[in-house]
């Protein structure tokens, strides 16, 4: 029993993501490709909720689980079926009488373009926020990273959700293909692009709290029971907010309490301690219990962001 939920585990993120990422829009593609519509509307209704959906998941899948460019593909190949789909129905009259399947599925058009509609404003508003941040140094350097979980709603970034971490941000490392694992799930953390990467401090600042013997797990294994696995708390010389860097390599932690460290300092390793599903670095600032915006370079991130 107990290897079957490990399976199920296992297997629900791998096929979730795929399920997301390739095969709803290509089903969604293949149906406005092959359909015969008797009516200029109905094209309209079925191409905005394609268009809706494709964007959607644009804007809001995990990229890096199949290749961070893919997902410019899927916009390419949205355009070509519309340009085709189009041309086998320009010719036809604007509306018709439509009789009741019709109906049906003119209204599940409509619901779903307001349904996709709705998201793609969510996920836009996720890209800024009013409230304000605290500037930060990017803490990884010498590759691409991909930022996993981030943003100023729930839809791009599940931290919103929870008041201390808002805005917190996971961070992935992706090869040239914007691949973040040599696998889609694999139980080798050497198999992560991110794992055992090098940690810079990002900011001048005093090390508060620092733990550094708590093992790394095989994925999906985690230690619920010690969230943040080995992690160091900061407080930055500009600002009283108190920044965390947690899922830290076992044994990598290179500062103690009370230290102070400058800006680029190294303090440490990417791991996979604590309560994680893989390797990656999540880094938040929370003030007075509450979690505040942070920004490099003075951009603030969200999924499907890249830094160099």
């Amino acid at each position: 029993m107990e290897l079957i939920k490990e399976k199920i585990f296992v297997l629900f993120p791998m096929i979730s993501t795929i399920g997301l990422l390739i095969v709803i829009p290509a089903v969604f593609l293949f149906t406005l490709w092959k359909t015969s519509f008797t009516s200029k509307f109905e094209w309209i209704v079925d191409a905005a909720s394609t268009t809706a959906f494709v964007f959607w998941v644009f804007q809001s899948g995990n990229w890096a689980w199949i290749g961070y460019y893919f997902r410019y593909l899927l916009v390419i190949i949205l355009i070509y079926v519309l340009i085709h789909s189009w041309r086998k129905v320009r010719a036809s009259p604007f509306k018709i009488k439509y009789n009741s399947p019709q109906k049906f599925t003119i209204g599940m058009y409509l619901f779903l373009i307001v349904l996709f509609g709705s998201y793609n404003v969510f996920a836009i508003t996720s890209y800024s926020t009013d409230d304000p941040a605290i500037e930060l140094q990017f803490p990884l350097k010498g590759g691409a990273y991909y930022i996993g979980q981030g943003g100023n709603h729930v839809l791009l970034n599940y931290h919103q959700e929870y008041l201390p971490q808002q805005y917190a941000l996971d961070i992935l490392k992706v090869n040239a293909l914007g691949i973040r694992a040599n696998g889609l799930y694999p139980k080798d953390l050497d198999k992560y692009q991110i794992y055992g990467e090098n940690l810079y401090s990002p900011c001048d600042a005093k090390v508060i709290e620092a733990q550094n013997g708590l093992p790394d797990f095989t994925p999906p294994d985690s230690d619920p029971e010690n969230a943040t696995g080995n992690y160091i708390t900061l407080i930055c010389d500009h600002s009283d907010a108190t920044i965390y860097i947690a899922h830290m390599q076992e044994g990598s932690v290179m500062v103690n309490p009370d230290e102070m460290v400058k800006a680029g300092q190294k303090i440490g390793k990417v791991g996979n301690s604590g309560n994680t599903s893989e390797p990656h670095l999540h880094i938040h600032a929370e003030k007075d219990g509450v979690g505040i915006p942070i920004q490099f370079n003075n951009k603030f991130l969200a999924r499907n962001n890249l830094m160099r």
